[in-house]
């Protein structure tokens, strides 16, 4: 794994993940930081830059050209390796596995080989200090990137996270982290493990606004994010993207709820 030392950051910071290939909710969130007054080089992204939306190449050229620190997610791990598959997690021949196919080769037919030599040189992840912490930012898991954690999983799952990362890295204070798509802020054995979520897909709650997060003096906070999600959504059509996720971007709820556990769902089969 490769890791980038950002060494000591002064003044608010601005944490985002999950752009998806949604090139409004990225335009959205460089405006959001322009208006905080947070400057690109005080931005981190999370990782996963390209997925389910429609416009994947424009979109990373947006977050090329805006220049804030990136780590690869298994997107970028995936499209830079010409693999045929995104290496999300999903189970094989579950519902998001077959929707992952779709944008999935999409996304794939779109990219240049300068975009995949670009997303393959990214650092798996940063380090950085801010106001005397030291904060960790990885996509998904420490040695699993597509691995999934949520606000309700098991202490004990991230527990052996803090771990491997203590295994490695002894002086650290907080875990910044992305890939399951919802926002959350919790501590854990004094570690705090902080995900703003995605800007490219609602949290599957209902809204179309998405999220990023800001920490500004040891303090996480989410924000809400909005953006022209009828363009997002006409983009996805208009290539095809049209088996669930698109329906996503107005709803709020993701086509398929495989990956969450039972206490974050909407309907639970009882029988």
């Amino acid at each position: 794994m490769r890791q980038v030392d950002l060494r000591d950051i002064h003044g608010p910071i601005l944490i985002f993940g999950g752009a998806y290939s949604n090139l409004q909710a990225t335009q959205a969130l460089i405006d959001a930081a322009q208006a905080h007054g947070i400057s690109a080089e005080r931005c981190i992204f999370t990782g996963d830059s390209i997925a389910y939306c429609g416009n994947p190449s424009e979109t990373l050229n947006l977050l090329r050209d805006f220049g804030c620190p990136m780590i690869k997610g298994n997107c970028e791990i995936e499209l830079a390796a010409g693999s045929d598959t995104c290496g999300c997690g999903f189970e094989v021949g579950s519902t998001c596995d077959l929707l992952s196919r779709g944008w999935y080769t999409f996304a794939n037919q779109q990219v240049s080989a300068d975009q995949r030599r670009f997303m393959g040189s990214l650092p798996d992840q940063l380090i950085f200090t801010h106001h005397g912490k030291r904060y960790v930012v990885l996509h998904g898991g420490y040695s699993h990137v597509s691995q999934f954690l949520f606000p309700t999983t098991p202490d004990q799952e991230f527990m052996s996270v803090i771990r491997n990362i203590e295994r490695d890295l002894s002086n650290y204070d907080g875990v910044i982290a992305g890939h399951s798509g919802i926002p959350f802020h919790k501590c854990i054995d004094g570690v705090t493990w902080f995900n703003s979520g995605a800007i490219g897909m609602p949290a599957h709650n209902g809204k179309s606004t998405t999220s990023y997060g800001i920490l500004d003096a040891g303090s996480f906070t989410i924000h809400n994010l909005s953006y022209d999600h009828q363009t997002a959504q006409h983009a996805m059509i208009t290539a095809g993207l049209d088996q669930g996720y698109h329906t996503a971007l107005g709803t709020g709820y993701w086509p398929s709820e495989e990956v969450l556990p039972m206490d974050l769902r909407r309907f639970v089969d009882s029988g």
